[in-house]
């Protein structure tokens, strides 16, 4: 039985492909069409998906798609009709696209696959809450599902057991606390849907100050965690932006430009967004856990991905433990809809362990032989070392210990917005220097950006707060107490981001300023050869922990072939280069020439 889950139009569209209940392929379409976020539809990914397979279209027994767009046309309609006239030029420029395309998906999938059966229309919150529990290790679980917004849905909340999903509770558009803080994300100049990593990031530099007005101002909050925004202050209903006039009056500011200069404003504006998702989060848990008495609790939406708040839910032990879908936005929303036909509409049996999920280390995507990388090197005549793995393993290690900095790629790419050790670029952890180098000369980004480390399952609890593994990157946890480095009273006088370059710890590059870290354990039994290079590192230089950081620059998404991942590396000050079983070192490489071919080139890998 295969079925294909499809994610398109809103952003990040996304293919995966279950077959007999597994997870065989899923990645985004920004992959293949080198546009960040792409949302249009996943063609490619669809491709890549069946051909993994090695299937075509017509081998499928099922698509699933993962919302129901008559629902969101009716949500868009009604929405422009309560705010009339002022949603007339919104209006004008939506309208086209769903006329064309958007409300006639059944026969959109039908022509741009190629497949004459069966298409399935889940709703968008439940393509989350499957995404999230169908692929956990729970067989009886609470779910929870928050983001900007679906079809009306903004929020929800339910059950899970064995192979059903069961909703008990919403909150439905405008009200959404993905919505609330994508507002701050544009006010304070990044970009909506992208750079609210920026603004949780940017959080520890700033003081709460701004979290009493949020509370009594743009919002209702209630102890069960429910809540309702005032949207005078708001423009997304109807609008082109995310905020209006009364915003910045009631802030004294406009928004800031992007791009502008940070100001100590913005970080405090970032603290307060994220203190109130914080107690969000918390409030519904516990009104979660009071309702269903479900030991464990498992999140999916594009708040999910907000480490910090997964967090604090984590260590109030609310919950016996919880599981985040790592791709937890709308690209997840493909493996939901496609884990929901399985299970909930074909009524498969669904056996899990408690301990063990079904989601493969998220290693879904593409993958290239070391015979293929030969090729690619030969072909264009890049000078290369093939050493064994044992060497590779050896010699990596010892480059991380000198402060290089090294493009990693190996194996299947990772499926979410997070690299896993496939599709990373690595450092010493302990470099003082790193954080610096890596923001400003490799990722050529933002430098208060704070990088996560990749740590020893095993070891994790020697250098963190935190007991159980977190192999996606979806928490954050301190880093031990004895391992950290007080600052000096004259240190502590500083505000901001003169804070920065403090020496927090004894792995300081991956220490952010309030001594916290997000976290991604690595296992020996999902990613053996990246276990192996830390623990190798580990037995060398006594350091469990690695720096990890996806493999792209600011503004393009993680590189998917040898082609993208030489590329990357020749355009940024990286030192080396390990693709499959072949080292490249920068000092080496003839210089780049992007000539007329490079594309086509470039498309046919």
């Amino acid at each position: 039985m295969k079925i294909l889950g499809i994610s398109a139009y809103y952003h990040d569209s996304a293919a995966a492909l279950v077959v007999d209940g597994n997870i065989v392929a899923a990645s985004q379409e920004e992959r293949f069409s080198r546009k960040k976020h792409d949302h249009r539809f996943p063609i490619n990914a669809v491709k890549y998906c069946l051909n993994e397979a090695g299937i075509d279209s017509s081998k499928l027994d099922y698509v699933a798609f993962y919302d129901k767009p008559f629902l969101k046309f009716e949500r868009l309609l009604e929405t422009y009709l309560t705010y009339a006239p002022i949603g007339i030029q919104s209006f004008i420029k939506a309208m086209p696209l769903w006329i064309k395309e958007k409300l006639w998906m059944k026969e959109l999938i039908k022509n741009e696959i190629g497949f004459e059966g069966k298409v399935l229309f889940p709703e968008h919150h439940e393509s989350h809450a499957a995404s999230a529990f169908f692929a956990s290790p729970f067989q009886d679980a609470a779910f929870l599902t928050i983001d900007g917004v679906g079809e009306w849905t903004t929020t929800s909340y339910g059950t899970g057991e064995g192979n059903k999903i069961n909703l008990i509770a919403d909150i439905k558009f405008p009200h959404s606390i993905g919505l609330l803080y994508s507002a701050f994300t544009y006010y304070t100049g990044f970009k909506v849907n992208s750079g609210e990593y920026k603004v949780m990031g940017l959080a520890p530099y700033g003081e709460p100050k701004y979290v009493d007005t949020i509370l009594n101002e743009l919002m209702d909050l209630k102890e069960d965690g429910s809540f309702k925004l005032n949207m005078k202050y708001f423009n997304f209903a109807a609008g082109l932006t995310m905020t209006n006039g009364k915003f910045h009056k009631l802030f004294g500011r406009e928004p800031r430009q992007p791009e502008g200069k940070l100001t100590q404003m913005d970080m405090d504006l970032a603290r307060s967004v994220q203190d109130v998702t914080d107690e969000v989060m918390l409030r519904l848990a516990r009104h979660i856990k009071k309702e269903t008495n479900k030991d464990y609790l498992c999140l999916a939406g594009g708040v999910a991905l907000n480490c910090v708040a997964n967090g604090k839910v984590l260590r109030e032990n609310i919950f016996k433990d919880i599981w985040i879908q790592p791709a937890a936005g709308d690209a997840g929303g493909a493996l939901g809809a496609a884990l929901f036909t399985w299970y909930q509409y074909l009524n498969n049996e669904r056996i899990a362990d408690n301990k063990n999920d079904f989601q493969n280390g998220s290693y879904l995507g593409p993958e290239y032989s070391n015979e293929e990388i030969k090729n690619f090197l030969e072909k264009r005549k890049f000078p290369y070392k093939e050493i064994n793995e044992e060497e590779l393993i050896r010699k990596s290690a010892d480059l991380i210990a000198e402060e290089n900095v090294i493009g990693w790629f190996q194996g299947r790419m990772e499926f979410g917005p997070r690299a896993l050790g496939n599709r990373s670029i690595i450092g010493d952890a302990r470099s003082t220097k790193m954080q610096s180098i890596m923001n400003l000369k490799i990722k050529y980004r933002e430098s208060f950006r704070p990088f996560a480390p990749s740590v020893l399952e095993e070891k994790v609890s020697n250098y963190f707060e935190i007991d159980r593994p977190s192999p996606y990157m979806l928490l954050v946890a301190d880093v031990k107490n004895e391992r950290q480095k007080r600052m000096s009273d004259e240190e502590d006088k500083l505000f901001g981001i003169d804070k920065l370059n403090i020496v927090r710890s004894d792995i300081p590059a991956i220490t952010h300023i309030d001594y916290s870290a997000r976290i991604q354990t690595v296992s020996k039994e999902t990613n053996p050869l990246y276990h192996k290079l830390i623990s190798e590192f580990d037995k060398k230089y006594g350091c469990g922990v690695i720096i990890n950081t996806s493999f792209n620059v600011r503004g393009e998404p993680i590189v998917r072939s040898p082609l993208e991942a030489y590329t990357c590396f020749m355009r940024t000050e990286m030192d080396y280069l390990v693709l499959g079983n072949f080292l490249l070192d920068k000092k080496e490489q003839p210089e780049l020439k992007e000539d007329k071919d490079w594309r086509k080139e470039f498309e046919l890998d």
